[in-house]
């Protein structure tokens, strides 16, 4: 299975901090694809159904052999469960996440979501957020997955969180052939590099990356921004204007930097970018082609931005 380097997050889609109307979407996801990605992800959890619905509006009218789309299991959507903590999605239908990492719900996920693509299989089902349930993910949830790419129902078993070293216990566990990796290996926080990442080239597991901008912090530094899907720290904040001043000495966009960053390290396939309009999506686009000079690297290692042992593109 190949990717493209660049591939269409869908949680903005789903309405994450705001609503985005059914036309904007499916402008994002078609303007994507006519800009030649072919990596397409998303999840029960983006929009409780809504960022699913969206994505296979379009994609199955697209050449099925030509695209990788991954989703996620772990969580059921039900009517009246309690709403799950700290999630903010917009135009929503009226249901909420019940984390679910059985064998039987995982199928049961697996089978509502392709229910709401439209579509007869996915290319990777990563386990989503099992912070508190590894002994789960792996007695259930990864027994699920195992079983479906043996049958040839998925072709690829991950996961996905916002924390690294959860993945290098599940990768020193079991067989995985890809992680979503999201915010913990980006111009602000190198924490992957620790053990995932090295692990994950040795293993030869294929690291996604998402967060790339932490949350948009990387996108536009500023006191309303946020990290880590919430407020953002005053010390992370500080962080981010130095770097954006090192990247502006050399002519270059935090943006770009930050995009291009992941590619540094060989363990990353792609990186996942989350536009929310058509002009968000042209905008990273451009981000991802601009010239950064390896002197700027340079000097973010010097300003003690990066540590010396990071790689860079």
């Amino acid at each position: 299975m190949t990717v493209t380097k660049l591939g269409l997050g869908t949680a903005p889609l789903g309405g994450m901090y705001r609503a985005v109307e059914d036309s904007d979407a499916h402008a994002v996801a078609i303007q994507a694809w006519n800009a030649g990605l072919r990596l397409f992800d998303t999840a029960p959890l983006y929009g409780f159904g809504l960022a699913e619905r969206r994505l296979g509006d379009i994609l199955r009218d697209r050449p099925r052999g030509e695209l990788t789309l991954s989703t996620k299991v772990g969580r059921l959507l039900q009517e009246g469960a309690p709403p799950e903590p700290d999630q903010s999605w917009f135009g929503a239908p009226p249901l909420n996440p019940v984390f679910d990492f059985s064998y039987d719900g995982v199928m049961r996920s697996f089978e509502a979501s392709l229910e709401r693509l439209g579509l007869e299989r996915v290319d990777i089902l990563h386990i989503h957020d099992p912070d508190d349930f590894f002994d789960e993910a792996l007695s259930g949830a990864y027994r699920a997955l195992d079983k479906l790419r043996g049958e040839k129902l998925i072709g690829a078993v991950g996961a996905g969180m916002n924390q690294a070293e959860m993945l290098a216990r599940l990768a020193r566990s079991a067989g995985f052939d890809c992680f979503l990796l999201a915010g913990r290996y980006t111009l602000l926080d190198q924490v992957g590099l620790t053990e995932l990442l090295p692990l994950a080239l040795e293993k030869g597991i294929a690291i996604i990356v998402g967060g790339a901008f932490n949350s948009g912090l990387l996108a536009d530094p500023s006191p309303a921004a946020h990290y880590n899907y919430g407020p953002v720290p005053a010390a992370i904040l500080e962080r981010a204007m130095r770097l954006q001043a090192v990247c502006a000495r050399h002519g270059v966009p935090l943006k770009a930097a930050a995009l291009q960053f992941p590619f540094g390290h060989p363990a990353v396939a792609a990186v996942l970018i989350g536009p929310r309009s058509t002009a968000e999506l042209e905008d990273n686009l451009a981000m991802f082609r601009v010239e950064i000079p390896a002197d700027l690297w340079a000097e973010l290692k010097t300003e003690h931005l990066l540590s010396e042992e990071v790689p860079t593109p």
